[in-house]
């Protein structure tokens, strides 16, 4: 099957109105490899890997990232799978550079929800073409991760907060809109129940969250965000998540291609 030839215009247009849309298959041939990439990641957790716990939360959500360059399965879905050429589409984008990877495990029986939050007031990124693609590699119903449509247009980026302890991520400026709650607020939430392999694409600046998993099985998603062409780095008022210490780059800069490659070219 050709992935790509199944992004068709409807699909595009679905994922610029509604700020995501779900391509069922996309990584269908790469859940076995996505599996053990897994395990290796949780075996051998990275600098920046959680356990998420929470007081009065039971179960485990482990969650990691930026480990794509040491665990070779996840280089080979990134360098190898059809994920830039559909990324390209997505986002009308010539290029498409990695930004980074992430893994979200939430075992059987775990209560702790991922929070409503975007992506982008989290990071040193800035742009319109962002894409992040949401793949779990085991059968999804209630722990699927669920989505605000058209939030990605709103005036006023969402406040980031930290996911276990208390306290916002960055100071409280003006800048920033409170953390809505879609379900009180009747907005219209997006959520699919998925197979292994499946894939939802969403923007950065796309409301987000998902529920416990409360299931007999686990839930073990693996995440990459890909950015394109307008893609610039930005400062924010704090630190950002990921940090990528030492990164040296200036305001407005494209990201630099050796930390953050290009795996897709039209050219």
């Amino acid at each position: 099957m050709n992935y790509r030839n199944s992004v068709d215009q409807a699909m595009t247009d679905t994922f610029r109105t509604d700020g995501a849309v779900l391509i069922k298959g996309l990584f269908r041939d790469w859940v076995d490899v996505i599996k053990s990439g897994i395990e290796r990641n949780m075996a051998h957790p990275g600098p920046y890997a959680s356990e998420n716990f929470k007081e009065g939360e039971s179960g485990r959500f482990f969650d990691d990232y930026c480990n794509w360059t040491r665990i070779r399965e996840f280089e080979e879905v990134i360098r190898d799978s059809e994920v830039g050429a559909v990324a390209a589409d997505l986002m009308a984008s010539d290029t498409v550079q990695v930004f980074h990877d992430h893994v979200l495990v939430k075992e059987p029986g775990t209560t702790m929800q991922t929070p409503w939050h975007q992506d982008a007031p989290y990071y040193f990124v800035e742009g319109e073409q962002t894409v992040s693609f949401w793949c779990p590699v085991d059968t999804v119903k209630e722990a699927s991760l669920r989505l605000v449509a058209g939030s990605h247009l709103w005036e006023k980026p969402v406040l980031p907060i930290r996911w276990v302890s208390q306290g916002d991520f960055f100071p409280n400026e003006e800048t920033y809109m409170p953390i809505p709650d879609p379900d009180a607020e009747n907005m219209r939430i997006l959520e699919w129940e998925m197979e292994p392999g499946d894939a939802v694409a969403f923007n950065f600046k796309t409301l987000h969250g998902a529920r416990g998993n409360h299931s007999a099985s686990r839930r073990r998603a693996f995440s990459l965000r890909l950015i394109g062409d307008d893609a610039r780095y930005v400062t924010r008022p704090g630190k950002t998540s990921p940090p990528f210490p030492g990164h040296n780059m200036k305001e407005h800069q494209k990201l630099r291609e050796d930390w953050f490659p290009v795996i897709y070219s039209r050219d």
